[in-house]
């Protein structure tokens, strides 16, 4: 039966167009379907919003030709500092340090603005004949048969492909559609986004600053700014939040320290309540979840989106070689591959990052005690330390070879 693509993706952010770049430079043809304008997903202004791109996520952005329209916008990762302490008291004399120099591959990772990001990946799609993109779209309903999926939008035109990719976030229609129930708890936490300016250079060096309250992340932007990542409690976040530009930097200031200088508001701030939720299966009849739509986990260690680029080149790499090999692209042994490749990593991480949250964001003086006992511990063992290195870059695991810079 003739299709209108090969693969049909369900949303436009990030990670979907990364997926459509890999399936159609491999030869397979996709429509991405997202509910925004592309005018709307291609703003040049800079709202605060930034990533800490692992190693291997830049590797992936490279090897879809992706990365050298991003690159001079980028400001590579070269330290980690992690400390523990309370606000306006200063760090405690137990700390982590990375430095990017323990390993041989070069910077651990990037700090990448959205905006550079989303209009790179958007300009790529558009100049790839084997991507139709579909938007602004609603898709309002989902079917499977023997040898397809149709999805129908919202202005009753209907999309048939081999396989439906949900992208589409943590409320995943196309997961809700599928059946596909999730797990997961709040964390009563909401974490406050925005970049500050500041006057001293920050040198390439990351900050994770535990309170008690929840963790405080300073990553470093290109010239004198930095992207804050600052978790609290949600009545405390919402009533920070509702303050005024300079009621809210004198909030943050004592959190913030002076190391940098005196700091000023840069771009827009924003609020994101904190979740752990998995989907209950990444696959099912002729359906696979990637991104956010199969896990979110909390952002103390900055891999969101580095979990879903491991999405990307794992399923389209399944994908892709279930094609050459002549195989149905959506028959249900061939989507388990992808499952059983990245559902372990994501639980895991998972896991392990809401164990980390629990451990830190409190101020029980036993667990404080050794929490930075256990800091220092890492810090003073090399061996271990690199491990810890090489995870953070996205260097660990079963990488696909989209991650290792390889063409599929």
């Amino acid at each position: 039966m003739e299709r209108d693509a090969d693969i049909v993706i369900a949303g436009g952010g990030l990670n979907g167009p990364a997926l459509a770049l890999a399936l159609a430079r491999a030869g397979l043809s996709v429509t991405l379907i997202d509910a925004l304008p592309a005018e709307t997903r291609s703003d040049a202004g800079f709202d605060g919003r930034a990533y800490a791109l692992a190693l291997g996520s830049q590797r992936l952005l490279s090897a879809l030709d992706v990365w050298p329209a991003v690159a001079g916008n980028s400001q590579p990762i070269l330290d980690i500092e992690v400390t523990d302490g309370r606000a306006g008291a200063g760090a405690a004399p137990w700390f982590l340090h990375f430095d990017h120099a323990e390993i041989e591959e070069g910077p651990m990772g990037h700090m990448l603005e959205d905006r550079y990001l989303r209009r790179a990946l958007l300009d790529a799609m558009a100049a790839e004949q084997r991507i139709t993109q579909v938007a602004p779209a609603e898709i309002v309903a989902q079917e499977t048969d023997l040898t397809g999926v149709t999805v129908t939008l919202a202005d009753g035109r209907r999309i048939t492909g081999r396989v439906l990719v949900g992208c589409d976030g943590r409320r995943s229609g196309t997961a809700t559609r599928a059946g596909i129930g999730r797990t997961g708890w709040d964390y009563g936490q909401t974490a406050l986004v925005c970049a500050v300016a500041h006057e001293r250079p920050h040198h390439g060096t990351a900050h994770q600053f535990f309170m008690p309250p929840g963790p405080l992340a300073i990553l470093p932007l290109p010239g004198n700014r930095a992207s804050i990542v600052w978790t609290e409690s949600t009545g405390a976040a919402e009533a920070i939040n509702a303050l005024s530009d300079e009621r809210y930097l004198d909030i943050l200031r004592p959190r913030f320290g002076d190391f940098l200088g005196e700091i000023s508001l840069a771009g827009e701030r924003f609020t994101y309540p904190l979740s752990l939720t998995l989907a209950n299966s990444f696959v099912a009849d002729r359906v696979a979840l990637a991104g956010d739509a199969a896990h979110g986990v909390h952002p103390i260690a900055g891999q969101g989106l580095n979990l879903g680029l491991r999405d990307v080149g794992a399923l389209a790499q399944v994908l892709v070689e279930a094609h050459r090999r002549g195989e149905d692209i959506g028959a249900a042994n061939v989507l388990a591959r992808y499952q059983q490749w990245r559902r372990w990593d994501t639980t895991t991480l998972a896991i392990g990052t809401d164990l980390v949250n629990r451990l830190f964001s409190n101020d029980n003086p036993l667990l404080r005690a050794a929490r930075d006992i256990g800091l220092g511990a890492v810090n003073a063992a090399p061996g271990l330390r690199r491990r810890f290195i090489r995870e953070a870059a996205g260097l660990t695991g079963d990488l696909p070879r989209l991650m290792q810079g390889r063409a599929i």
